[in-house]
């Protein structure tokens, strides 16, 4: 079954995060993974939610995401983002 990995991420170092956006998309493409949503336009349309900047990443299943999120290859990169910008990130199941 499909797992999404969705996050809002509020850049507040853009010089620096950019250096993690060169980083990321290698390790998740060794893991298997593809980008849904990069950070591309939106409109809300119920609610007072205001993403900042929405990632989708699909993964075959939930173990192969968190294998990714928890892997040494990602440890150094998400800690680029965590010193870069405030994220909020959910995983969810797919059908």
């Amino acid at each position: 079954m499909p797992a999404y990995l969705i996050a809002d991420v509020d850049v507040s170092d853009p010089m620096g995060f950019e250096t993690y956006r060169q980083l990321v998309a290698p390790t998740i493409t060794g893991a298997g993974g593809a980008y849904i949503v990069r950070g591309g336009g939106f409109e809300v349309l119920e609610g007072s939610y205001q993403p900042k900047r929405l990632v989708v990443l699909e993964f075959e299943s939930m173990a192969a995401a968190r294998a990714w999120y928890h892997s040494d290859e990602y440890a150094p990169v998400k800690a680029i983002r965590q010193r870069t910008a405030a994220t909020n990130v959910i995983l969810v199941e797919g059908l």
